[in-house]
């Protein structure tokens, strides 16, 4: 009887791994998965820490990479809304586990960590 692999191709894994392994891509995408839609103000207080131009380069490689959408309205004064595309709804339903996972290995609640999580360097291992 044949053994089910979990091997894959690795191959396009490279330049997605480019884009989210930046420092804020992950959060940027866990926030925006969480809210529909999010101003940019709105977005930099979700990500206590963030520079406005780090935000901002940030943003532009994952609407790059497509998986953040971004809105433009002709009003005064501009409003623009950026939101998850549905590359980018799928990547954050793959990374979901990951955030759970790190919950659970952390032996954190997720009430525990949901206002804390920005104000500490990183969470520690709990022996």
């Amino acid at each position: 009887m044949a053994r089910e692999s979990n091997e894959a191709c690795i191959c396009p894994l490279e330049g997605v791994i480019d884009t989210i392994s930046k420092k804020w891509a992950l959060l940027i995408i866990h926030v925006l998965g969480n809210r529909p839609r999010l101003r940019f103000n709105e977005l930099s207080k979700e990500l206590e820490g963030i520079s406005p131009k780090t935000l901002t380069d940030t943003l532009v490689v994952l609407q790059k990479e497509g998986f953040v959408g971004r809105e433009a309205f002709s009003e005064i004064p501009p409003r623009v809304e950026y939101f998850l595309t549905n590359d980018g709804r799928e990547l954050w339903d793959a990374i979901l586990p990951l955030l759970q996972w790190t919950l659970k290995r952390e032996n954190i609640s997720h009430e525990e960590c949901k206002g804390n999580c920005r104000k500490k360097p990183r969470h520690h291992r709990k022996s």
